[in-house]
């Protein structure tokens, strides 16, 4: 039993294994064993600006016929959205993501093993712009215009 099979060498991913994708959105049906054979794929297609992910796959039960992670119950928790001052409101005020998504994914992947729902930048954002207008606030106060490190 195994989850997928390298798309070059036909290799056998094992469920819990380490394999790879590629960076480019529509070239991520596809996984591979190793970064020699996504080097191979990335030769033929001649990617411009492309790289290796690293991921692992699913950790499932080989004993059983059903899918079901070896790991506790699915647990959603919900946390409060923070109160947003009054100046985000604003129209000159950018509401943008904040966040670098791929990197905080990459994170969240590697340090606990699951994955990111697309409704979490947005969230995140919010938090990062409450933190920093109550910073901001420190900053004033103490006489500066410059938000400095110790004001987190």
């Amino acid at each position: 039993m195994y989850f997928k099979k390298c798309g070059k060498c036909a290799k056998e991913i094992p469920f819990g294994g380490l394999y790879y994708v590629c960076s480019v959105s529509s070239c991520r049906k596809h996984t591979y064993c190793s970064v020699d054979c996504w080097q191979l794929h990335n030769e033929v297609l001649s990617h411009k600006a492309a790289w290796s992910e690293e991921n692992r796959a699913p950790k499932f039960n080989p004993n059983t016929t059903e899918k079901k992670p070896i790991e506790g119950k699915r647990r959603i928790i919900s946390s409060p959205k923070p109160n947003i001052s009054s100046t985000t409101n604003n129209a000159n005020v950018p509401m943008d993501i904040l966040v670098v998504v791929s990197k905080m994914k990459a994170y969240v992947k590697a340090k606990h093993d699951i994955n990111v729902s697309g409704g979490v930048n947005d969230a995140l954002s919010d938090i990062i712009r409450h933190a920093c207008d109550q910073a901001a606030e420190k900053a004033k106060i103490a006489g500066r215009k410059t938000l400095m490190d110790r004001d987190f």
